[in-house]
């Protein structure tokens, strides 16, 4: 499944603050912690606890989200589908990493280990 232009804007100008309570609910909800998903976060951006907060107040877009990251080197190796997106197939970049985090946050809350999640070993 391509993306398509409209779709990558989109993506581009969701804001990351309305989408951050959905990421706590969805791992919550399944036991996982907020910590748990601020662990993750960092891992693939670089962002600690401050920066998201900092992130969140700001009301920034994804685009300005990630433009602000350092995207983890071992990023590459978060595959599978997500959203109907077989991730590693997905040309834009943006979008890319936006599919990347929603995967992280999936595994998080099916209980995958911490270690798996963070594509460690």
């Amino acid at each position: 499944m391509k993306t398509t232009a409209k779709h990558n804007e989109r993506v581009a100008k969701m804001k990351f603050f309305s989408v951050y309570p959905h990421y706590i609910t969805k791992v919550e909800k399944k036991g996982r912690t907020k910590e748990e998903l601020h662990q993750v976060i960092e891992w693939l951006t670089g962002f600690d606890e401050n920066k998201i907060q900092k992130l969140i107040d700001e009301e920034v877009t994804f685009e300005t989200f990630f433009q602000n990251a350092e995207l983890n080197p071992n990023a590459h190796l978060i595959k599978g589908v997500i959203c109907g997106y077989r991730i590693e197939e997905i040309e834009n970049p943006l979008t890319q990493q936006v599919r990347y985090l929603d995967k992280l946050v999936d595994e998080l809350a099916k209980g995958r280990k911490m270690e798996k999640i963070l594509r460690i070993g």
